[in-house]
């Protein structure tokens, strides 16, 4: 026996589409409406922590949480690079630096105008 749906429940998912906005009732990457566009990732600030787990014990610096993505965080990278006078890479959205410069970036973020702080232990 076939379920009837009641007029005032919506669709929120569908294995055809995917998600579903709640507001135009269009598929998420369809969306007209702006309101089922996914949250900014993260909560704003800047956290600056050092590695060196997996690494072979070399340490590096890692910057996660910067709000820029593709090349505009490549070119951040460059910039902080230069600063530290060091090698880094960017990985997965993070920002790596070759050695522990936490202090040194998180001065250098602040200047930029980020909101940062130094995370770990």
């Amino acid at each position: 026996m076939k379920k009837i749906p009641s007029p005032d429940a919506t669709l929120v998912y569908s294995s055809e589409v995917g998600r579903i906005c709640p507001a135009c009732g269009k598929p998420k990457h369809g969306c007209i409406c702006g309101k089922g566009k996914a949250p900014a990732k993260g909560d704003g600030i800047v956290r600056i922590r050092r590695e060196c787990k997996g690494r072979g014990g070399k340490t590096v610096t890692v910057i996660t949480g910067v709000p820029v993505d593709g090349e505009s965080l490549k070119e951040l990278a460059g910039r902080l690079k230069r600063r530290c006078g060091t090698g880094g890479t960017v990985k997965d959205g993070n920002i790596e630096i070759q050695g522990d410069h936490r202090e040194l970036l998180l001065s250098e973020m602040e200047k930029i105008g980020y909101k940062a702080k130094l995370a770990g232990g």
